[in-house]
């Protein structure tokens, strides 16, 4: 695991065997709204949709269906009693909420809320109103599962609910009925909050890197992760004790030591190239993303059947690490190459069995008639692609270029290669939108980093037609 911490825009890549595995990029602007807490005003009820739109604080007004309504849940009646009344009785327009951000907004859809608000803690996961009990899947004892909802009944009331992770099979009853006190009462203060404000307002953040992070360092069994902070390095290597830690202080970018920039820069293409000259053709749009299959130069050493078949084995495998690198969700259409419906069901099997490495809830659904794979993978994060471009003002958005933030960022981490090292000056020509953002509001980001470089960083503005940027020089001061 490579953490890079030590710019603005933070950035984790997870390698095994050498490979990229995972990626993830948060740019500040950009941080996820996935569970966070609000207050928000509900502005319009829907019956037709069984749904209200609710305004919290952000541009757009959110969709809250009344299946995740905290009154729905607490409705004692049967459930084809509630499925068969309005919305409106549940929920009514200027009615204050407390709601949490379960996906957040693409294209012109605002995010998506819930009213069953989940808290959580290290072994467990506490819902006022989630009324069920649930193991994690990965605790497969039925004798531990069965303890584990013993106790999760004498901890809650009617109306609440855990889920219990995988490391409560290692936590006594004293320790976990201390988790769901505490939660409870963070509930308590959450709806204090929310009672007492007068206008729409976060009330509780979510650090998405961290839990992204962790998520996948709490899965490794064994393994190095390279950090280049050093307060991080030390203080998580005491909570994942299987995992070794490294401060990484040399001066070269940390993911540039590895050769993961060039990674990121292949994840961003619209052609991944496949072994032996076939590749896949990678289409992000608002409603799918499309995956096509093709053999390019692949003309195998059997017959035509054979040939396809083994394309569309290493397609498979490609592809589901594609989705993991790119962090693709929604609904996921793959174009294989046409084949019987035996092999069909064999590539049905490994595309599950390489899922089932991915942290975020992934189901194959199977082939269509027309020999479509269909996949759905839950969505909790801007893809890679959202993440680090934007639309091209030179073709009006019919193709995407590096943002400002991003190019400003990557000169960020470009320069801290400099420290310590002889010189005292760098001019930098970039356009206007990067220097802005690498300069930070009122020059604050700028001023820090010349002081802890040691040097004059002197930025010249360049009409490129694109955000971009050129080092013009480094040395001295009397050699400019």
């Amino acid at each position: 695991m490579l953490v890079n911490m030590k710019s603005r825009e933070k950035r984790f890549a997870y390698l095994f065997n050498n490979k990229l595995e995972r990626l993830y990029i948060e740019q500040p602007q950009q941080k996820s709204a996935v569970g966070n807490i609000y207050v928000g005003i509900v502005t319009k009820v829907a019956p037709g949709m069984n749904a209200a739109f609710v305004d919290i604080g952000e541009v757009k007004n959110c969709y809250l269906p009344k299946d995740k309504l905290a009154s729905y849940s607490a409705d004692d009646s049967s459930f084809n009693e509630k499925k068969n009344r309005s919305i409106s009785i549940y929920i009514k327009q200027g009615e204050k909420v407390l709601v949490q951000v379960v996906k957040d907004a693409t294209g012109t859809k605002g995010p998506k809320l819930t009213g069953i608000v989940e808290l959580q803690k290290d072994n467990l996961v506490y819902m006022p109103y989630g009324r069920y009990i649930a193991v994690s899947k990965k605790l497969t004892d039925q004798k531990l599962q069965q303890q584990l909802r013993s106790v999760g009944k004498k901890l809650t009331a009617q109306s609440e609910g855990l889920i219990f992770r995988t490391s409560a099979a290692n936590a006594s009853e004293a320790e976990l009925t201390a988790e769901v006190d505490e939660l409870r009462q963070k509930y308590t203060e959450l709806l204090r909050q929310a009672a007492t404000a007068k206008k729409p307002a976060l009330l509780l953040a979510n650090n998405d890197y961290e839990r992204e992070l962790f998520r996948i360092l709490e899965k490794m069994e064994s393994g190095e992760v390279f950090v280049d902070t050093q307060e991080e390095a030390k203080g998580w290597s005491s909570v994942f004790p299987k995992l070794t830690f490294h401060y990484y202080a040399d001066n070269k970018n940390l993911f540039s030591f590895f050769a993961v920039e060039k990674d990121i820069e292949d994840a961003l293409k619209r052609i991944v190239w496949l072994e032996k000259g076939a590749y896949l053709i990678i289409d992000e749009t608002e409603a799918a993303t499309i995956i096509d299959v093709n053999t390019g130069k692949y003309e195998g050493k059997h017959n035509l059947e054979q040939t396809a078949f083994d394309t569309n084995r290493y397609a498979a495998i490609e592809a589901a690490r594609q989705l993991k690198v790119r962090d693709l969700s929604g609904i996921i259409l793959i174009d294989f190459i046409d084949m019987p419906k035996e092999h069909e069901r064999k590539i049905e099997e490994i595309m599950k069995k390489e899922l089932q490495k991915d942290s975020r809830q992934t189901k194959v659904i199977g082939f269509t008639a027309l020999g479509i794979l269909q996949i759905t993978r839950k969505k909790t994060v801007v893809p890679l692609s959202q993440a680090v471009k934007t639309k091209c003002p030179v073709c009006d958005g019919t193709g995407a270029v590096m943002s400002a933030e991003s190019m400003a960022f990557k000169l960020e981490r470009e320069l801290w290669e400099y420290e310590r090292s002889d010189h005292d000056l760098i001019e930098v020509e970039a356009q206007r939108e990067v220097i802005k953002v690498f300069s930070g509001k009122d020059k604050q980001h700028l001023k820090r980093l010349e002081e802890i470089l040691g040097m004059q960083i002197t930025l010249h503005e360049r009409d490129f037609a694109i955000p971009d940027y050129h080092i013009k020089y480094i040395g001295q001061k009397n050699n400019s």
